[in-house]
């Protein structure tokens, strides 16, 4: 890819993807002209510049905003070519409890992206997406699931206009913001690891498979795919295992709109599902673009029909001893047994 002379912006920059892609994009691309950082949160915001001064890396850009505010987004992408979509509500009981702030950020908020894009002069977008947004059970995965629909079909929208929107789906971020690993670390503390359910299972992708994969979408992206990654699953005993194996692990039942087992890819999305080797990708059902030619480009061979791809069935597991060195890589390099 290349930032000569560009600018992108993250919404929900402070996030931990966020920061994680201002570390890739300046350490991989120190001529991007512009970096911007987009949040609602100004505390992060003040820490994230003590890590990133405007001085060392005078690239950066901080801007507070709400990506419910249409007219702020629209000033804020004045001059950008590409945004990256980090911003949402993610925290599943929080959103049970708050349906309607839900709502308005994770939809309006999306549909509030696409106008600001088509207001001014951006090229492409790439939306975060989760694991919950397929088949979803609770109201997080559903307003996820709305956003997806409206970045794809945006492509349909756009007329003349030369830009890409395109969406990334992947399972829990190894160590991101409240998530369950800090959340044991931080409890084996007092001996007790409260477990939901023993058979739930989970994808998992550490930061830097998230940034890759986001990366791939900015620069392959034709315009309405969603992509997903092959990534491994674990069981929620082994990594209680592997945080506190003297800890106590008492059943404490699944929280309201939690599954057992997550979901990326269903059967009914098999008939555009497409293997492209290190990503599935869900090519739209619209498309102004030649599914022969992509299929040629990207070399995709096409998954058999009634294809699902969810945690529980996967055929790739995380053990006890390979979670203990993942955490030890991706969340606290001081962690010990």
């Amino acid at each position: 890819m290349n930032f000569k002379g560009k600018s992108l912006l993250i919404t929900g920059g402070t996030g931990s993807l966020g920061k994680a892609l201002t570390t890739h994009i300046l350490s991989n691309y120190p001529e991007i002209r512009r970096l911007i950082i987009f949040s609602r949160d100004e505390q992060k915001q003040f820490q994230m510049a003590q890590e990133y001064p405007a001085t060392k890396f005078p690239q950066i850009k901080y801007v507070i905003g709400d990506v419910r505010d249409k007219m702020r987004l629209i000033r804020a992408f004045k001059g950008v070519d590409y945004v990256i979509h980090a911003a949402a509500m993610k925290h599943v009981h929080i959103a049970e409890y708050n349906p309607e702030e839900c709502v308005k950020t994770n939809i309006g908020g999306a549909q509030n992206v696409v106008d600001a894009c088509f207001e001014t002069n951006v090229q492409r977008v790439v939306a975060l997406s989760t694991d919950k947004a397929c088949a979803p059970i609770n109201l997080y995965g559903a307003t996820k699931l709305t956003s997806d629909k409206l970045f794809i079909a945006a492509n349909n929208i756009k007329g003349d206009n030369s830009i890409r929107f395109s969406v990334v789906r992947y399972g829990n971020v190894m160590g991101s913001n409240g998530s369950v690993i800090p959340f044991f670390i931080d409890k084996r503390k007092n001996g007790v690891l409260p477990i939901t359910d023993p058979n739930m299972t989970r994808f998992n992708i550490s930061l830097q498979g998230g940034v890759d994969m986001v990366m791939h979408a900015l620069e392959n992206a034709w315009g309405g795919e969603l992509f997903v990654p092959k990534i491994p699953s674990y069981k929620i005993m082994d990594i209680a295992e592997a945080v506190g194996p003297k800890c106590e692990k008492p059943i404490v039942g699944i929280r309201p709109g939690e599954k057992i087992h997550e979901e990326m890819i269903t059967a009914s999305d098999s008939f555009y599902t497409y293997d492209l080797g290190k990503y599935y990708v869900i090519v739209p059902a619209t498309r102004e673009w030649s599914l022969k030619d992509f299929v040629l480009e990207f070399k995709a061979k096409k998954v058999s029909e009634g294809f699902s791809y969810n945690s529980g069935e996967n055929k790739e597991w995380e053990s006890i001893d390979s979670l203990r060195k993942l955490i030890k890589e991706h969340v606290d390099s001081n962690f010990k047994i």
